[in-house]
C-alpha cells in the first residue's frame, strides 16, 4: 500500500474501533444481591425435552440445586412428573424452600395425575414447601376454562396446608376477579419483554402493574411468580433481547423489588433450549445461567453489550484491511476520494459480517439452526461480493485521476489505411430500414472498404429483393447474399460473409441492419490497427429514435449506463464486452479463434473473450459513431436482455475454466475479474428469484401455522434490503455524477427500466444454467407497439409475483402485530421485493402507449440529451 492508502486504512480503522468501543461502553448498575428471594427452576439439561418426556435425572437436579445453594432462598417448580416431585426433598438439603407447581393443559387425564401428586408431595414435604401453584398460564393458553381451573384449585386448597394459587400474567388476573376469590394469593407473571416495553421503562412498568393489581385487590397478597428478560431472541417493538439487557433489567429490578418489598421468582435459573419449539427462538434464553450452567453476565461489574468487542473489532479491522487491499489491486489511477470511499465500504462490510456471525453463534445451534446459518452465510457473502463489485465500479467510474487506455484519433495517409470489410447480417428486416443503413455506409469517408449484406432465411422475396436491387445500385463495393437455408443464426451469417470477404481486407466491421453510421467511423477508428496488439476496436451502441415516445426515452436512458460507465471502466483493464454492432475486429485474429461461435446466443461477447484468451487487446471509445433503432415494445426490449443474459450464462458454463484461470491461456486477472464481476449482478438477480419464491413459501407457512412459524431472522430481511438500497443508490448517484443523462427524471426512468428487466434476467440465468441451444431471439425493429392487454400479457409472470407478494404482505400485516421489528421488516421486504415486478408492469404499459411523449422522460428535448457526451467519460 502507498503511504496515503495506509493513512486512509489507519484512520478508518481507528474510527471503526472507536465505534465498537462507543457501542460497548460499560454501564453501571446496582450489584446483584448476594441472595435473592427465588428462581423459577426447570432443571432441564441441553438434551432434555419435557414435551417428549425426556427429563433430567435426580443427579442432574441435585447438582443444579447445589449450584444455586447460597444464591437463593427458594425455587419455583412447574410439574410433578418423574423426579420433579422429589425437588422439595433435594432442595431441603441445601436450605432452599420450594413453591411447588403442577402442570395443567388440555390433557385431563394427565392433569389428574399432576394434581394428585401435587397434593401428595406438598403434604409430604410441607416443611419447605411454602406455597403451591396449580397450573401455569392455563387461561392465557386457553387450555382450560376458568371454571375448570377453579375446580382444580378448590380441590388442592381443601387438601394442603400452605397457600394455593395459579400463575397468570397481570392482565388475566384483572380480567377474572372470580379467580382471585378462589386463591390465597395472586401468582402474577411480570415479563415486560412480551409487552414490547423498552428496557429503560421495564421496571417502572412492573411497578405500575403491581399498583394496579393492589388497587383492584387490596386484600390479596401478590407474589411475582415470574419476572425476567431474555438474553436472545426477536425484538418486540421497543424490547430488545440481549445478554446486556437481561443483566440491566434484572439488576435494576432486584434493587427496586427490595425497596418495594416484593416477593418474586426470577425467570429463570437456567436456559431452556427445548422451548424453541413452543416459544419461538426467545423461549430458550431466559436463564441467568446458560444450559452449560455458566453465568451469562456480570453480577457486580459494569455491564458491556458485547464483552468480547475488542477481539471482534480487531477481527473486523483485519478483514477490512484484506478487502481494502484487494480493492486497490491495479488501482493506480484511483484518486483519494475513490480510495476513501472503498475503505469505508470495506470496513463497513467487514464490521457487519463479523457482528452478524458473532450474533448468530450466540444462540443454541441445533441442526436446523446450523443449516439456516450456512444458508445465511452464503447469502451474506453473495451480498457482500455484489456490493464490493458495485462499489469498485462506482469508484472507478467517478473518482480517477485519468483514463489509462484511450483511443486518440490520428491522421493517417489513405495509402496506409487498412482495407475494411463491413458485414451486415439481416433476417426478415424491413427493406426501407436496411436501405437507409446501406446509404449511410455508401457515404463513409474512407478509401478502402467493401460492404457484404447477408440476408439469411428470409422467406418473403418482397422483403429481401428490394435490398438486393439497392446494393446493385450502390455499385461493386456492395455485395448482397440471400441464403436460405443457413444455420447458425446471426453468427452463421457472419461466418458465411467471412468466407466471402475480399482477400485484401484485414479488418472486419460488423453493424446491425438498422444502424446509420457516421461518415468518419472508419477514418477515426481503423488507424488503431497499426498496433499489432490491437484485435478489436469497439464503439458504443447508440440509438436515433429516442425522441419517438416515452418508452424509448426510458430504454435509452437505461442503455447509456452500460456504454458510458461499465464499458469505460472495463476498458481500463482491456476487458470490454464486444458487441455485435459498431465493432471492428482484425481478420487474422477472428480466423485464429475459429470465427463466430454458432453455439452461443451472444456470439459477439464470446468472441471478445476468446480474443482476450489469446493475448490480444481491444480498445473502446465512449463516442457514438452510429445509431440504430431501439425495440418498439417492452417485449422486444425484454427479449433482447434475455438473450444477453442467457448468452452470458452460456459463456460462463463453456469458459468457466478460462474465467477461473484453470485452463491456462492469456487472460489477465483483471480480465477474469471484469467478466465474472460484470455478470455477478445478473447472477444475483437469478438468486433473488429463488429468494422471492422462498419468501412466498415462508409467508404462506406463517399464515397457516402462526404458532410454529415465525418471521425470518432480521438478518434475512436485512440482506435483500441492503442490496436493493445500495444498487438503487449507486445507479442514481452514478447517473448524476457521471452526467450519463441530463435530468433527474431521466435518471429515475433509467432505474425503473433497469428494474423492469430483473425477472427477465433471472429467468435467463437459470435457463442458461440448465438448458442448451436456446433459440436465437431476434430483436424486432419498427414493429407495431403492443396494445395494453398485450403489454400486460407480456408482464404476466411479474404481475402474478407482484400480486402474490402484495397479498402476503397484506395478510401478514392484518393478522399479526406489526410492532414486532422482525415482522415489520419482513413485510417491508415483501413490498420492496415486489418493486421490480411493479416496474415491469409499469414499463410494459408505458410501451403500450406510443403516443406518450418522450419529453415526459427527458424534461425537454431528448435530442439535446442524446447528443451530449457523458461527463467523466470524455476522451
Amino acid at each position: 500500500m502507498t503511504r496515503f492508502n495506509l493513512i486512509i486504512a489507519a484512520t478508518i480503522a481507528a474510527i471503526t474501533v472507536t465505534l465498537w468501543a462507543y457501542i460497548n461502553s460499560p454501564e453501571t448498575e446496582a450489584p446483584w444481591p448476594e441472595v435473592i428471594q427465588g428462581f423459577s427452576f426447570s432443571p432441564m439439561q441441553a438434551d432434555d425435552d419435557p414435551i417428549q418426556h425426556k427429563l433430567p435425572s435426580r443427579e442432574d437436579i441435585e447438582a443444579d440445586l447445589a449450584l444455586l445453594s447460597g444464591t437463593t432462598f427458594a425455587v419455583r417448580t412447574y410439574r410433578m412428573e418423574g423426579a420433579f416431585a422429589e425437588i422439595p426433598a433435594m432442595a431441603r438439603k441445601y436450605g432452599i424452600n420450594v413453591a411447588l407447581g403442577a402442570w395443567l393443559d388440555k390433557n385431563l387425564q394427565q392433569n389428574e395425575s399432576e394434581v394428585q401428586r401435587l397434593i401428595q408431595y406438598a403434604d409430604r414435604y410441607r416443611r419447605n414447601v411454602v406455597r403451591v401453584l396449580v397450573g401455569n398460564e392455563v387461561l392465557l393458553r386457553e387450555n382450560l376454562s376458568v371454571d375448570q381451573l377453579i375446580g382444580y384449585i378448590r380441590r388442592v386448597r381443601a387438601q394442603v396446608g400452605m397457600p394455593v394459587s395459579t400463575a397468570e400474567p397481570w392482565h388475566v388476573w384483572l380480567k377474572h376477579p372470580e379467580l382471585v376469590k378462589e386463591v390465597d394469593y395472586i401468582g402474577v407473571h411480570m415479563l415486560p419483554y412480551w409487552e414490547g416495553v423498552n428496557i429503560d421503562d421495564a421496571v417502572d412498568f412492573i411497578v405500575e402493574r403491581m399498583n394496579e393489581l393492589k388497587a383492584k385487590y387490596p386484600d390479596k397478597p401478590i407474589v411475582i411468580a415470574e419476572v425476567g428478560w431474555p438474553s436472545n431472541g426477536r425484538t418486540r417493538r421497543g424490547a430488545v433481547a440481549s445478554e446486556a439487557n437481561e443483566a440491566i433489567f434484572l439488576r435494576r429490578f432486584l434493587q427496586r423489588a427490595d425497596q418495594e418489598n416484593y416477593v418474586y421468582y426470577v425467570m429463570e435459573a437456567f436456559d431452556q433450549p427445548w422451548k424453541t419449539r413452543i416459544e419461538s427462538g426467545v423461549g430458550a434464553y431466559w436463564g441467568v445461567f446458560d444450559t452449560y450452567r455458566k453465568p451469562k453476565f456480570e453480577f457486580t461489574k459494569p455491564i458491556v453489550e458485547i464483552p468480547q468487542w475488542r477481539e471482534l473489532a480487531g477481527l473486523s479491522v483485519v478483514l477490512a484491511l484484506v478487502v481494502f487491499a484487494l480493492l486497490l489491486i491495479d488501482a493506480k489511477t484511483l484518486n483519494n476520494r475513490g480510495r476513501g470511499f472503498l475503505a469505508v465500504i470495506a470496513y463497513a462490510l467487514a464490521t457487519a459480517m463479523v457482528w452478524i456471525v458473532y450474533n448468530y453463534t450466540q444462540q443454541y445451534l441445533s441442526l436446523s439452526a446450523i443449516i439456516v446459518g450456512i444458508l445465511m452465510l452464503i447469502g451474506m457473502i453473495g451480498v457482500i461480493l455484489v456490493v464490493l463489485v458495485e462499489s469498485h465500479e462506482w469508484a472507478e467510474a467517478l473518482w480517477v485521476k485519468e483514463r489509462r487506455r484511450q483511443i486518440v484519433p490520428k491522421p493517417v495517409e489513405d495509402s496506409e489505411l487498412p482495407m475494411v470489410s463491413i458485414h451486415v447480417p439481416a433476417y426478415n428486416e424491413p427493406a426501407q430500414m436496411l436501405i437507409k443503413t446501406l446509404d449511410a455506409l455508401a457515404l463513409l469517408d474512407y478509401p478502402h472498404y467493401e460492404v457484404l449484406v447477408i440476408d439469411n432465411n428470409t422467406r418473403d422475396p418482397e422483403v429481401w429483393k428490394p435490398v438486393q436491387a439497392h446494393c446493385r445500385k450502390l455499385g461493386e463495393r456492395f455485395r448482397f447474399f440471400h441464403v436460405d437455408p443457413l444455420s447458425g443464426f446471426k453468427s452463421g451469417a457472419l461466418n458465411y460473409a467471412l468466407q466471402r470477404t475480399a482477400a485484401e481486407a484485414t479488418v472486419i466491421g460488423v453493424i446491425d441492419s438498422d444502424y446509420v453510421v457516421a461518415s468518419n467511423w472508419l477514418r477515426d477508428l481503423a488507424p488503431q490497427f497499426e498496433r499489432e496488439q490491437i484485435a478489436v476496436v469497439q464503439a458504443p451502441q447508440d440509438y436515433r429514435d429516442v425522441d419517438e415516445n416515452a418508452f424509448k426515452a426510458m430504454a435509452y436512458a437505461e442503455y447509456r449506463g452500460f456504454f458510458y460507465i461499465g464499458m469505460v471502466t472495463r476498458n481500463e483493464r482491456n476487458a470490454i464486452i464486444q458487441h455485435g454492432t459498431m465493432t471492428l475486429v482484425r481478420r487474422s485474429v477472428l480466423q485464429e479463434v475459429g470465427g463466430w461461435s454458432e453455439w452461443c446466443i451472444t456470439e459477439d461477447a464470446e468472441l471478445g473473450l476468446m480474443i482476450f484468451r489469446e493475448g490480444h487487446e481491444a480498445m473502446y471509445i465512449a463516442k457514438s459513431y452510429g445509431k440504430g433503432l431501439m425495440p418498439d415494445t417492452f417485449q422486444g426490449y425484454s427479449n433482447q436482455r434475455f438473450r444477453w443474459a442467457y448468452g452470458a450464462m452460456q459463456i460462463i458454463r463453456h469458459h468457466i475454466g478460462d474465467l477461473l484461470g484453470f485452463n491456462g491461456g492469456k487472460l489477465s486477472s483483471g480480465q477474469r475479474y471484469h467478466f465474472m464481476a460484470g455478470w455477478l449482478p445478473w447472477i444475483a438477480d437469478g438468486v433473488n428469484l429463488l429468494f422471492n419464491l422462498a419468501a412466498l413459501g415462508w409467508s404462506v407457512a406463517m399464515i397457516l401455522y402462526p404458532l410454529r412459524i415465525d418471521p425470518p431472522l432480521i438478518i434475512f430481511s436485512a440482506l435483500p434490503l441492503v442490496l436493493f438500497s445500495f444498487k438503487i443508490a449507486k445507479g442514481l448517484y452514478l447517473y448524476r455524477g457521471a452526467r450519463i443523462v441530463g435530468t433527474i427524471t431521466q435518471t429515475l426512468a433509467a432505474s425503473l427500466a433497469g428494474l423492469a428487466l430483473s425477472h427477465t434476467i433471472a429467468r435467463a440465468m437459470w435457463l442458461g444454467l440448465f438448458t442448451r441451444n436456446k433459440p436465437f431471439m431476434r430483436t424486432p425493429k419498427m414493429a407495431r407497439a403492443s396494445a395494453l392487454f398485450k403489454a400486460l400479457a407480456v408482464a404476466r409472470q411479474e404481475l402474478l409475483l407482484m400480486v402474490a407478494l402484495w397479498t402476503m404482505a397484506g395478510v401478514l400485516g392484518s393478522r399479526y402485530e406489526t410492532g414486532t421489528l422482525d415482522l415489520l421488516l419482513w413485510i417491508i421486504v415483501l413490498l420492496v421485493q415486489s418493486i421490480p415486478y411493479l416496474a415491469t408492469v409499469v414499463v410494459s404499459m408505458v410501451s403500450a402507449f406510443p403516443s406518450l411523449s418522450a419529453n415526459l422522460v427527458c424534461g425537454g428535448s431528448c435530442e439535446e440529451q442524446r447528443t451530449r457526451p457523458a461527463g467523466g467519460t470524455q476522451l
